[in-house]
This record gives C-alpha cells, sequence and structure tokens, in this order.
C-alpha cells in the first residue's frame, strides 16, 4: 500500500481493471432494498382491502408495515457499518442479502397485518447489512477522482429502483396476489449473491471500533416509541392524548440519553464529533429532512392515484417513471454542475425545487389532467437528483476511506429515520385531517362503523361498499375529505424542504471542498478474492 503522494495506485490493479462491474453489481443489491419499497408504495392500496383480496390493513398498520422496516434499518445500520469494517464488507453485504431474501419470502406469506409487520421487521434487519457496505465497497475500489462519478452512479440506481418497483409491482399485482411483491426479492437476492461471490473484493479497517450493543438497544427503543406516539396520535386524532403524550416523550428522553451515552463512550455507534464538521452534518441534515417530505408525501400520492383517480397499481406505477427518469438522467451529471456552481447553490437549487413540486401538490384535484401531476414527479425527481448527489459525495469523502462504512451508515441512517419520521409525521396529519373533515358525514354509517370509517378513505370506502346504494353518497365526501387533508400534508412537506434548503444554504461550501487523501492506516487490506 502506498500513501497518496505516491504514484502507485491505491487500489490494487486487478480490483480497478473491474470497478465498473463491481459497482453494477453493487447496484442489483441496492436495487433490491429501494425496489422493496417502491413496490410497497403500490401494493399498499391491495393490502388495505379486506380478505381475500388483501390483508384489511388500516393505515396505521400500514404506516407500520413500512415503518417496522425502516425503524429496524436505521436502528442497526451504526452496527452494520462497524461489523462491515470489522469482519470484511463483503461478508457482511452477502450475509445482509441472505436475510432479506428470507423476510422477503416469509412476507410473502403473512397471514395477518401483525405476521406482514414482523416479517418486514426481518427485511429491515437485512437491509441494515447491505445498504452501507455498498457504498463502503464502492469507496475502496474507486480513486478519489473518479468516486463522484460513480456515487452519482450509484445514486442514478435509486431512479432505476423507483423506476422499475412500481411497474413490476404493479405487473404482479394485475397477475398474481399481494405476496408476489415481496417473493419477487428471492430470485433477485440469489443472482446478486452469486455474481457478488465472483466479482466483489473484501475490504476491511484495520482499526475498527467495538461493536455499541448499549447504544443499538437505545437508539432502537427510542426510535420506536417516537414515531409509536406520532401515529398513535394520527389514529387517534389527538395528540394530547395522554398516551400519546407520554409516548412521545419516552421516546425523546430515550434519544437523549442515546446522544448522552455516545458521547462518553469509547466505543460509540455515533462518534459525535463528526458533527463538529458543519458542512458534514449539513448534508445529513438535508438527507434527513428531503426523505421527511419525500416519504410523507409518496404515501398519500397512491391513494390519490388510485382511491381518488380510480388508476390500477400497474398505472400508478407508469405514472411514476417521470420521478424515476428525472433521477436516471440528472443523478449521475449532477457532479457536473457542482463542479460549476458548488455544493451549495445546487443542493439549495435541488431543495427549493422539491419544495415547490411539494406545494403544487395543492393545485391537484378528482379532474385535474393527470400530464399536471406527471410534470410534478419529473421535477421532483430532478430536485432529488442535484440534492443526492452532492450531499452523498460531502458525506463520503468527509471521512477517511477506512471509514466508509461508518460514513455510510450515517448517510443511510439519517435518510431511513428521516423517512420513517415523514410517514409517521405527515401519515398523522393527513389521518387526522381528514378525520375531522369526513367526521360530520358519517351520519349514515352505523355508530359501532363510525370510527373506523373515519381513519382513511379506504376505509370510508370500503363502509361505503358495505352499506351499498346508500353508501354512494359518502364517495364524494371521502373524496373531499382525503384531497384537502392532501392539500394540507404536501404544504407541511414543502414547509420541511425549505428547512432542509435554509440549513443548506447556510452551512454547504459555494464550491467542492478540496480535501486531500487521507493518509492510509497501516495494514488496511483490499483483497481480490472472498
Amino acid at each position: 500500500m502506498t500513501s497518496p503522494a505516491d504514484s502507485a495506485p491505491r487500489i490494487p490493479e486487478a480490483v480497478h481493471r473491474r470497478r465498473w462491474a463491481i459497482l453494477a453489481v453493487l447496484m442489483l443489491s441496492l436495487l433490491i432494498v429501494v425496489l422493496d419499497n417502491s413496490i410497497l408504495n403500490v401494493a399498499i392500496k391491495t393490502i388495505s382491502t379486506p380478505a381475500p383480496t388483501g390483508l384489511g390493513a388500516t393505515q396505521s398498520e400500514l404506516e407500520w408495515a413500512i415503518n417496522a422496516y425502516t425503524l429496524v434499518f436505521a436502528g442497526l445500520l451504526f452496527s452494520a457499518g462497524l461489523l462491515g469494517d470489522r469482519l470484511g464488507r463483503k461478508k457482511v453485504l452477502i450475509a445482509g442479502l441472505a436475510v432479506f431474501g428470507i423476510g422477503s419470502a416469509l412476507a410473502a406469506e403473512s397471514g395477518s397485518s401483525a405476521q406482514l409487520i414482523a416479517f418486514r421487521a426481518v427485511m429491515g434487519l437485512g437491509a441494515a447489512f447491505v445498504m452501507p457496505a455498498t457504498l463502503a465497497v464502492l469507496m475502496n475500489v474507486f480513486e478519489r477522482d473518479e468516486q463522484p462519478k460513480a456515487i452519482g452512479i450509484w445514486a442514478g440506481g435509486v431512479g432505476l429502483a423507483i423506476a422499475i418497483g412500481p411497474i413490476t409491482g404493479g405487473v404482479l399485482l394485475d397477475h398474481f396476489w399481494w405476496g408476489s411483491v415481496f417473493l419477487i426479492n428471492v430470485p433477485i437476492v440469489a443472482i446478486a449473491i452469486a455474481l457478488m461471490l465472483v466479482l466483489v473484493p473484501d475490504s476491511r479497517d484495520p482499526k475498527p471500533g467495538r461493536i455499541d450493543p448499549v447504544g443499538v438497544l437505545l437508539s432502537v427503543v427510542g426510535l420506536v416509541l417516537l414515531v409509536y406516539g406520532i401515529i398513535k396520535g394520527g389514529q387517534l386524532a389527538d395528540f394530547t392524548d395522554a398516551e400519546v403524550l407520554l409516548t412521545i416523550a419516552a421516546g425523546l428522553v430515550v434519544l437523549g440519553l442515546f446522544v448522552w451515552y455516545e458521547k462518553r463512550s469509547d466505543h460509540p455507534s455515533i462518534d459525535i464529533a463528526y458533527f463538529r464538521n458543519k458542512v458534514f452534518s449539513a448534508a445529513i441534515a438535508a438527507i434527513a429532512l428531503v426523505f421527511f417530505a419525500l416519504m410523507g408525501v409518496t404515501f398519500f400520492s397512491v391513494f390519490y392515484t388510485q382511491s381518488v383517480r380510480g388508476y390500477s397499481p400497474l398505472q400508478t406505477g407508469l405514472l411514476m417513471l417521470p420521478l424515476a427518469a428525472a433521477q436516471m438522467i440528472f443523478a449521475p451529471r449532477a457532479r457536473l454542475v457542482v463542479d460549476r456552481f458548488g455544493n451549495r447553490a445546487v443542493t439549495t437549487g435541488g431543495l427549493l425545487l422539491l419544495a415547490a413540486m411539494l406545494a403544487a401538490f395543492t393545485v391537484l384535484d378528482a379532474d385535474t389532467p393527470i400530464w399536471l401531476l406527471e410534470v410534478i414527479f419529473f421535477l421532483m425527481g430532478t430536485g432529488m437528483a442535484h440534492i443526492m448527489t452532492p450531499t452523498s459525495v460531502v458525506i463520503m469523502q468527509a471521512l477517511p476511506r477506512e471509514k466508509a462504512g461508518s460514513a455510510s451508515a450515517l448517510s443511510n441512517t439519517f435518510r431511513q429515520v428521516g423517512g420513517a419520521l415523514g410517514i409517521a409525521v405527515l401519515g398523522s396529519v393527513l389521518s387526522g385531517v381528514y378525520r375531522s373533515s369526513i367526521e360530520d358525514k358519517l351520519a349514515l354509517v352505523p355508530a359501532g362503523m363510525r370510527h373506523a370509517a373515519g381513519e382513511s378513505i379506504e376505509a370510508t370506502l370500503g363502509v361505503a361498499a358495505k352499506l351499498g346504494p346508500r353508501g354512494q353518497d359518502l364517495v364524494t365526501p371521502a373524496n373531499d375529505a382525503f384531497l384537502h387533508a392532501m392539500h394540507l400534508t404536501a404544504l407541511c412537506g414543502a414547509g420541511v424542504a425549505v428547512v432542509g434548503a435554509l440549513v443548506t444554504a447556510a452551512f454547504l461550501p459555494g464550491r467542492a471542498p478540496k480535501l486531500s487523501e487521507p493518509q492510509k492506516e497501516p495494514g488496511e487490506t483490499v483483497t481480490t478474492g472472498s
């Protein structure tokens, strides 16, 4: 191994020659993790319908089906990154894929919402070991000058997954039962593992940190309590309820203990010192706020297209193509824009564009021309591409290459936590506003069914179907109440994106920072085999 000042490349030549093939395998692994969530977004309406078509899941159960995955994922990412640095990223990546595949097969056979939530948590466990390892391996097979390009292509892979997921989900739901959207993961996992055994080199940190079980436990417990309290508040349409307030407060206290413990631990899951770098912290905050806004809005857009507009799951998937296409087109090229205008201008501009498009949801009604939604999705994807690439480069290059697993884990943790809280908070806003808007229209509904009927548009339409011709009078009020709730929720998401823009405008550099390659750690290994 050589220092950066030496002329010899730091990456072994055998690895360097196949770096683009390795990137393709890493993107396939990334595809599985992202594709699963994008498929689920299309399938949530089907899963919410009563058996035998679906599981009859309520809106809060649907939120937990998503958040069980993201909470386990986020809570274990720190330790997963450290394990990859210690044991070898290739080994951890393969193990994570195997667990994810097993969880997917079990989720496909779920007989109840509770089982689906539990098996989604198993999938989150596997994904926690996959996501940070992909970026960590990338940073160890590309030299520094090629890393922004490779990260841009990696980010474009997210757009590819967003494109493939809804369409694949729509095709599967048109021909098979709802569980097929999870079973499709299994053959992809098998292919990815086989390719990884052949192509991907192993790498590790010669001086890894110890595992932090106390920190992991505190982070998971704190997040679960916080998000559960928020979801419960939306379900009850009352955030002043004693149970809601106590649960949220307990979550905040436990997360506070987590930060306190990490500051004093000699082997923390999070090295708090990382956040003294304002540029690093701003990039992390931008990612969290973006996914807070985006995931919450994506959650309700599926109900808009399917419940209000009447599109099928496949048609909904096709409607989301512009969002994915924009990311695929612009993410690999965003580094060129950054070179010209700097991280601050590009990221802040992307956040403001995203905020404007979220606010544009307020113009959507039951009969709005659908091409307007397509334009909104395309511009949302454009904004995302010009946020994810520069912030990912800033985060990954802020730490030494040997700590790539930790840097990737931090980036993905805040992204997943932001997304989980976005679904919880904005989903609760949607549920609460919808209930308050529809409540006085439920006089036709038997008293015992009114509370359940007011939880979501799908619940109201389900009750309307049971009432027969009398229930038709509920359809238009349900659509109107949902649109009102969607408009207010979209404005909340837009406000969060604006906060993100203020953060990046204040703290990101005006141009890409010229960081020197950190000195290697003696004994670092990058091997060409398994």
